[in-house]
């Protein structure tokens, strides 16, 4: 596919705030059970462990400063970041500089068919409009081997939200809220079968959101 228009925006603002957003969100996982559990989860299955067909490395679509790339890494997968922000991928490279990050989009991953054994893509299809997302599943499709893992993390909700400002800089982005049902249809449709959906309501925000973990394999 080609660069979309709406990449744009997204990849300016998360230019301008990754410095800031490397340094907010690089404990993250430590205080935050469920997020780990929910990527051990993940890479037992993208690395054989569960019984799963394992062929190639993993990707980590939309990897920002590299750390959930770098706890994918401690459980023991062959696993490189992907990020639409050369900012971000700067920002992942200073904080890991023993992992692999390519600057590239969700849209048209540089990567062979059937070539990855997962693809985990947290917070990132968010950034993606409800028209193009069909698109952007078929191509996560096309790049895993049959039986592969995806999981996608998301803020649930119904109508998409615009975001002049975030962490505190000047932004132009527009988060897309979605519900678990719409995306696991999509999902089916692009070949995925979704095996387990995860509602997810973080205690320490404030007004208090939803977040849907999703986890599905590759279809044979």
């Amino acid at each position: 596919m080609s660069d979309l228009a709406f990449l744009d925006s997204t990849r300016s603002s998360y230019d301008f705030v990754a410095a800031g957003y490397s340094a907010r969100f690089a404990d993250e996982l430590a205080e935050q059970p469920v997020l780990r559990s929910q990527l051990t989860l993940f890479a037992e299955l993208a690395s054989g462990r569960a019984g799963e067909v394992v062929s190639g490395p993993t990707a980590d679509v939309g990897c920002g400063p590299g750390h959930v790339t770098a706890f994918l890494r401690e459980q023991g997968l062959d696993v490189f970041g992907v990020d639409l922000s050369p900012g971000m991928v700067e920002q992942a490279r200073a904080n890991y500089p023993e992992l692999r990050f390519e600057v590239g989009s969700m849209t048209g991953l540089d990567h062979p068919d059937q070539s990855l054994s997962g693809l985990n893509a947290w917070y990132s299809t968010i950034h993606i409009p409800d028209q193009e997302l069909p698109g952007v599943l078929a191509e996560f499709h096309r790049v895993l081997v049959p039986g592969a893992p995806l999981m996608l993390l998301f803020q649930m909700g119904d109508a998409p939200k615009h975001f002049a400002e975030a962490w505190g800089y000047d932004v132009d982005l527009v988060l897309y809220y979605r519900r678990p049902e719409a995306v696991t249809e999509m999902l089916t449709e692009a070949g995925f079968q979704v095996m387990l959906t995860t509602i997810w309501e973080p205690t320490q925000v404030q007004p208090k959101k939803q977040a849907a973990f999703l986890i599905a394999r590759k279809s044979d």
